[in-house]
């Protein structure tokens, strides 16, 4: 016979029963190259038919769970052959999720349920272990009331206490409130109901329980009677494992059906509440007299006077499914051998943003399935960047591989909320520990001046601790969400928007009474930031030396390839000041491509080049 049962991961409820039509698999296409069938065997005690999985690596010598490793459900449909690229495909049918189902053979401890979370401490070492499965499974059926394990689970002997027995017939037949035996429910509520009056029922325990119908419960068995569509387990299952028991005894556990529920599937000899102690898998063809000796030394402590030990081994077959399987796993299965698993994205709110090489952008398809399969719900839409940024907006070229194809989302940083839309302005997660990191040298009496902001991340960061801040952008969609988000984080009255030139803005600014205020300028463009500072060359030249006068503290960022890239970006500082003395702290930002660096080099602006006089063009 064959019981299952679901694993779910540690922190979900308790294992339930899967009907036998969620284990038929209904089309699974042809596997990759690399995966050669090489031999099928029927298995008579399971009821299925599987197919051996051969790895030209020998991957069995790895442990763990691996899809080149197991063996693959036979119930295969006519599929036309993997190709190498998605172009052949729909967008909804890239590939077939039931061909990533493995059934792997494992052996398992039948033990008492009181005593299981001691062994597993105790055996460790000696069980599955595998990722995202529990080493403890339990068996449907097996979970009985604890006063009626007391009266029946005694390994040694047979029902012969008379006192016992007598006992469990007052509760069943309804003659035990006299003693002090309480009722099972179901005769409790019998006995009650013929005892209605004007009162209505008298005492009735867990009416409302018992009465109305459990929903979730009638839901589930209402899917399970629908039609071939409907999902085959919960959004948290992921396994399926199938306890194959000996044949012998199979008519014992018939005698308690009545008493325990047809759900109950009958042992050599049933012993209440047990649980499952999943093996390691290299115990899984292995006799009780080849287990290591730590296995064999609990069950003989458990033995005790009886002729059967308290435990039992049994043989398993654990099918672990698509959902099981990490991203990578999938996709290295997916592409071509030898080729680079893409693994790193960035997420914004709630789009993953991926810079595909040109040797992934034929399976751009499968691989935004993937990554939207794995990253549900938080990822809800797989983007890939299809061109560098050229114009002045900063704005990116994005193509929309899977999932939702809106681009406008929220993001929230260091405890802010932002509205962002991805085809009008610019966005970059992997900058937020930098931008905290320049927020927090500022100080409460600070008046900060940003140049380029964007939709606010730095503007809105330092308003919640500075004094002012004087945010400007050339993109009239930027300055709209800033708008937007400092009204969101309440924040509107400390910051004051501008839409303009980075070059007029900063003339504006410091020609303005607020000049003698401003203590802090970012410029956060690293592909132009620097070609702006020559607007800081005579800034203050109309204004008198002798006026007391704070010059500010500029941080301006930028990129460079050079074999020294500090020294190269100190370089380009100095020639766009035209000064050949500028004290400037550099620090290095990120790494965004191989032998590319971002650089922020802050400065006090130099009072030669604020007051220095404008050259005259010839």
């Amino acid at each position: 016979m064959v019981a299952k049962l679901v694993l779910r991961p540690p922190h979900s409820l308790p294992l339930s029963t899967l009907p036998s039509k969620f284990l038929i698999f209904p089309k699974i296409p042809s596997l990759p190259k690399r995966f050669l069938i090489v031999s099928m065997f029927s298995t008579t005690a399971a009821a299925q038919t599987h197919t051996q999985i051969s790895n030209p690596n020998n991957s069995s010598n790895f442990y763990g769970p691996s899809l080149r490793k197991g063996t693959h459900p036979l119930n295969l449909r006519s599929h036309p052959p993997f190709t190498k690229t998605d172009d052949d495909y729909d967008d909804d049918d890239l590939f077939n999720e039931e061909s990533f189902s493995r059934v792997f053979d494992i052996a398992a401890l039948r033990v008492p349920a009181k005593d299981c979370f001691a062994l597993e401490s105790r055996l460790r070492g000696h069980l599955l272990n595998w990722p995202r499965i529990r080493n403890i499974g339990r068996v449907p059926g097996d979970e009985v009331e604890a006063e009626l394990a007391e009266l029946l689970a005694n390994q040694g002997r047979d029902l012969e206490d008379e006192n016992a027995l007598a006992s469990l017939n007052r509760r069943m037949y309804g003659k035990a409130e006299g003693d002090g035996e309480p009722f099972s429910p179901v005769l409790y509520r019998e006995k009650l109901a013929k005892t209605f009056d004007s009162r209505g029922y008298v005492k009735f325990r867990n009416l409302a329980r018992m009465s109305r119908p459990n929903q979730r419960k009638k839901r589930g068995d209402e899917e399970a009677e629908g039609g071939e569509g409907k999902k085959r387990w919960g959004k948290s299952e992921f396994s399926v494992l199938e306890v194959v028991d000996d044949e012998e005894g199979e008519g014992e556990g018939e005698d308690l059906k009545g008493l325990l529920g047809d759900e109950f599937e009958g042992r050599r000899k049933w012993r209440g509440s047990t649980r499952l102690l999943l093996l390691d898998e290299r115990y899984a063809k292995k006799g009780v007299e080849e287990l290591p000796e730590a296995i064999k030394v609990a069950m003989k402590e458990n033995t005790g006077t009886s002729m059967r030990p308290a435990f039992e081994l049994v043989r398993c077959k654990l099918t672990v499914f698509y959902e099981y399987w990490q991203m990578n796993e999938i996709l290295e299965a997916l592409l071509p051998e030898g080729m680079i698993v893409p693994s790193a994205f960035e997420t914004v709110g709630h789009i993953a943003h991926l810079n595909l090489r040109d040797e992934h952008l034929p399976y751009k398809k499968l691989i935004a399935k993937v990554i939207l399969d794995k990253n549900k719900p938080k990822i809800q839409t797989v983007v890939n960047k299809i061109d560098a940024i050229h114009n002045d907006y900063r704005t990116m070229q994005l193509e929309v591989l899977a999932g939702n194809r809106s681009l406008v989302t929220t993001v929230v940083e260091n405890g802010l909320r932002f509205h962002v839309d991805l085809a009008t302005v610019y966005w970059n997660s992997r900058l937020a520990t930098e931008r905290q990191r320049l927020v927090n040298s500022f100080t409460r009496k600070d008046v900060v001046c940003d140049v380029f902001t964007g939709v606010g991340p730095i503007a809105m960061s330092a308003a919640r601790m500075v004094k002012r801040v004087y945010a400007n952008d050339l993109n009239p969609n930027a300055i709209e969400y800033l708008e937007r988000n400092s009204v969101i984080n309440k924040l509107e009255r400390k910051i004051k928007v501008f839409n303009m030139d980075g070059r007029r803005f900063i003339g504006a600014m410091f020609a303005s009474d607020k000049a003698k205020s401003i203590t802090q300028v970012v410029m956060n463009l690293p592909n132009d930031a620097a070609e702006y500072l020559d607007a800081f060359r005579g800034i203050l030249v109309d204004r008198p030396m002798e006026e007391e006068f704070t010059l500010p503290m500029i941080h301006v960022y930028g990129f460079s390839k050079a074999q020294d890239p500090e020294f190269d970006f100190h370089q380009r500082i100095r020639i766009a000041l035209s000064e050949a003395a500028v004290d400037v702290e550099m620090r290095r930002v990120r790494l965004v491509a191989p032998g590319k660096w971002m650089l922020c080099a802050s400065f006090n602006l130099p009072k030669s080049v604020a007051y220095a006089k404008p050259t005259l063009d010839m």
